[in-house]
């Protein structure tokens, strides 16, 4: 007997309140096109992340993907606005084993496009996550980033779940916790994938799934075998 891995039964939840937002999920392959990964989502060929030292490359022009967003560039280049979709999915990046880093994780990234978008609907559907995921009482809070396949771009805060906003040891004392990067779409971005930009605008958010499965279940080190201090709804997780 046994129950779901906890990266599994998040995917499940997470993707249950998006879909009853009207959301679709999308999916597409690991090993992905340089093109896809990188130059679809305006990351030109001086960006940083394009590095051996960043990504695993299988050739020139082939590549392990190192985020979920090449599967919003093929979702622009065959859908027809409007269109809300998340895509849940495992990523791979050049990084050393810690407590909080893998070079294999997860994440979940959405998509919105439609016209008169705003950044007001960005806020008012990550506030609505955001408390279906972890109550009534958890709040956003957005500030200034950078991201090249958005903009204006934003990381987005929540309350601190473990101490509600009070501070303690896990926030560090600030009351709130990094979570998803956010932000509404660069026109380049929806002009190169064959999407009026002038007609259509839209915002996109990424998600690191073993952040919000650490913080849910309480694992302190993503690398070692700890599940069995993580509480579940169905009385626990034995090793």
């Amino acid at each position: 007997l046994g129950v779901k891995h906890p990266i599994t039964q998040t995917i499940d939840e997470m993707s249950k309140i998006f879909m009853n937002m009207g959301f679709e999920i999308v999916e597409g392959p690991e090993v992905e096109t340089v093109f896809m990964n990188f130059d679809a989502l305006n990351a030109g060929p001086n960006h940083p992340s394009r590095d051996l030292t960043d990504t695993f490359y299988i050739t020139d022009n082939t590549i392990l993907r190192t985020q979920t967003s090449p599967v919003q560039a093929r979702t622009l280049l065959t859908k027809e606005p409007p269109m809300k979709v998340i895509s849940p999915g495992r990523v791979y990046r050049c990084d050393t084993p810690d407590a909080t880093h893998s070079p294999v994780f997860h994440q979940m990234e959405g998509l919105v496009i439609d016209e008169d978008v705003t950044m007001a609907d960005l806020k008012g559907t990550l506030d609505t996550f955001a408390k279906a995921l972890y109550g009534e009482d958890v709040t956003t809070r957005f500030r200034p980033s950078f991201f090249p396949f958005t903009g204006p771009s934003a990381e987005v805060d929540l309350t601190c779940v473990n101490c509600h906003g009070k501070g303690c040891r896990v926030c560090k004392g600030t009351g709130w916790i990094e979570v998803l990067g956010a932000g509404m779409v660069n026109p380049k971005v929806l002009d190169m994938c064959g999407i009026d930009s002038k007609k259509y605008r839209g915002f996109a958010f990424g998600v690191g799934l073993e952040r919000i499965v650490m913080l849910r279940y309480g694992i302190t080190d993503m690398c070692v075998s700890c599940l069995s201090s993580a509480k579940t709804k169905s009385g626990g997780i034995k090793q």
